[in-house]
């Protein structure tokens, strides 16, 4: 497959990714008048969007939609030297553009404060006010976890076209978990995107994620 067609699945996949998932946090998760998706919503829209791309660009792609996912796959072999890079620029743009967009839409609300526009922390900047400690193991230990699922759902020896639902199910089964302690990463580009536009100590726990 040729190299723009790759990344043109890679921005696609990573902007809805982002965009589905993160924008349900921004826009659904706390509606007023007891209407919001809460935590449980918003970790079934991230787990819904990977597996959607998945089966839509996958077969383009391999649908990384994340820098820690080609990274993972390129050290356990299965992603060409040559890809590593423009997949990992092009993720990170997407989720910038991903970002853009929903604060445009966003901010058509009179009364909408940016916030932390849903960005990952620790300490004073979690959900649930967890250190340093807690959000490095937390998401050291579930970005693991999902490459394993990830390595071995699409392993020649897996039962074929299934992984998408395997994966989208354990990317939510990850945001159950960590939502309260860092807002949920795994993913570098998902965590570049909304801290560009939370600004100050969000850029500056950036390197964490």
């Amino acid at each position: 497959m040729h190299l723009s067609k790759r990344l043109g699945a890679e921005f696609l996949g990573t902007f809805t990714l982002v965009f589905g998932g993160w924008g349900s946090a921004v826009l659904a998760a706390a509606f007023p008048g007891g209407l919001g998706i809460g935590f449980a919503g918003v970790a079934l829209a991230f787990g819904l969007t990977v597996l959607c791309m998945a089966y839509a660009v996958g077969h383009i792609s391999g649908g990384h939609f994340n820098p820690a996912v080609t990274v993972g796959l390129w050290v356990g072999g299965r992603v060409e030297t040559k890809f590593v890079i423009p997949y990992i620029v092009t993720q990170v743009i997407a989720a910038i553009v991903a970002a853009a967009v929903l604060y445009l839409i966003a901010t058509g609300k009179p009364d909408f404060a940016v916030g932390g526009f849903a960005s990952n922390g620790y300490d004073a900047l979690s959900p649930g006010k967890y250190g340093l400690v807690s959000a490095f193991l937390c998401e050291a230990v579930l970005t693991f976890l999902f490459l394993m699922v990830i390595l071995g759902s699409t392993s020649a020896r897996a039962s074929a076209g299934f992984a998408p639902i395997a994966i989208g199910l354990a990317l939510t089964l990850i945001h159950l978990i960590s939502i309260p302690v860092t807002n949920t990463s795994v993913n570098p580009a998902r965590s570049t995107g909304p801290a560009l536009f939370a600004g100050g100590a969000y850029i500056g726990q950036l390197w964490l994620f």
